[in-house]
């Protein structure tokens, strides 16, 4: 799957967040999208996957070099971010019961593999919104580390996550390296010191 970023401009009032902005993103490879606070880095992944509209330029997602439609997207990719909420008021056997009706897991794996490959075999039963903050962020990055979605665009992914959450994050985002098209939006340069190519938000002011 392919992602091109055509003369992309974000502004907020008269402001522009970014502007000019051309690149694309390649199959099987790796980004990442840096800058300080408020550079507008999550700001572009919400404007690539449609979260927000652009007020100039286009984005065209391709798989095989066929133009995929707007309203397809979402099928092909997963987004593990900060301000996305989970179903809290679900169990965590009901969410992913539910979740997995719109995603496939990765090949071979069933549910309770995957609720073992987050390390919450334990609180299976109880309600999301009776998490930790880093069970919750575990978990979302789970949804996008074992799908079977051609694209994963993380955001932020260590957030909320202790020493041993984030040497897992790293375990198994690396395992996805050559996998998938993976874009990490981050400050925080042991998040995405691995991957391919870096884009600098600030460069396009």
């Amino acid at each position: 799957m392919k992602i091109e970023v055509k003369n992309l401009g974000k502004k907020f009032n008269k402001e522009w967040i970014f502007r000019h902005l051309n690149t694309e993103f390649n199959e099987n490879e790796s980004y990442a999208i840096t800058g300080g606070n408020g550079s507008g880095k999550s700001t572009f992944i919400q404007t690539i996957i449609g979260f927000i509209p652009s007020n100039e330029g286009s984005i065209v997602f391709t798989n095989n070099e066929i133009e995929i439609p707007e309203d397809r997207v979402f099928q092909h990719l997963d987004i593990i971010t900060p301000y996305l909420e989970l179903i809290e008021e679900f169990t965590l056997e009901e969410f992913l019961a539910f979740h997995f009706k719109f995603k496939s897991l990765e090949e071979g794996l069933t549910i309770d593999d995957f609720i073992e490959k987050v390390y919450l075999g334990s609180d299976k039963k109880k309600q999301i919104k009776n998490y930790s903050s880093g069970m919750k962020q575990r978990l979302k990055l789970g949804l996008g580390f074992f799908s079977q979605s051609k694209v994963c665009l993380l955001d932020e992914p260590t957030t909320n996550l202790d020493e041993f959450g984030i040497a897992w994050y790293l375990e198994n985002v690396k395992s996805l390296l050559g996998k998938k098209l993976l874009i990490i939006s981050s400050n925080q340069k042991k998040e995405y010191e691995f991957c391919d190519k870096v884009l600098h938000i600030a460069d396009y002011k």
